[in-house]
């Protein structure tokens, strides 16, 4: 396979290889697709996991009988007057 690469690229390669702690240009690609790798798994984890968490709170909200706009505002007002009271303690 051959690649080219912008400008860019080659001088962030160079400004790695200058610093001594790399070998080659090709060891920099090979930690780079490394954690590419290890993102993409991470990525798919996370899309997963959200939607797990998207299931859960739609199975609960149907469970749960709706309430309008108003009571739900009022509600979080409520709740973050609560929480100021008791950070103010501290």
């Amino acid at each position: 396979m051959s690649i080219s690469l912008s400008p860019a690229q080659e001088r962030l390669i160079q400004t790695k290889l200058q610093t001594g702690k790399y070998n080659s240009a090709e060891e920099i690609l090979e930690i780079a697709l490394q954690l590419l790798d290890k993102y993409d798994l991470a990525d798919a984890g996370w899309s997963e996991d959200v939607g797990k968490k998207i299931d859960a709170a739609t199975s609960a909200s149907e469970q749960t009988p709706p309430i309008d706009g108003e009571t739900f505002v009022n509600q979080i007002l409520e709740r973050f007057q609560q929480n100021q009271i008791n950070f103010s303690r501290f």
